[in-house]
């Protein structure tokens, strides 16, 4: 599988939890990332004070957060196709 090298250009925060994002090739991407926001590095993130600080990191290309948080470039992209599977995992309860 080839791994595609996208860079974040800009954003803008359209909603809680939500980013538009832009790319170097000229696409878009309307991303809520609620749904992923779950386990020790991204929960913090459920906390809209610390979420609306996202900034772009100069070096990698990418969206981040001040406590390490981020989200590979080609993840973000391509958020359609598997932003599903960044969702928290479901529990099924056996009897």
């Amino acid at each position: 599988m080839e791994h595609k090298i996208y860079r974040v250009e800009s954003f803008k925060i359209v909603g809680p939890y939500t980013l538009r994002v832009s790319f170097d090739d000229n696409t878009e991407q309307t991303i809520n990332f609620w749904d992923a926001l779950w386990g020790e590095l991204y929960e913090p993130l459920r906390d809209p004070a610390v979420f609306n600080q996202v900034h772009i990191n100069p070096e990698t290309h990418t969206l981040e957060w001040s406590n390490g948080a981020d989200f590979d470039p080609e993840t973000l992209h391509d958020w359609d196709e598997v932003g599903e599977m960044m969702a928290e995992p479901v529990e099924i309860l056996t009897q």
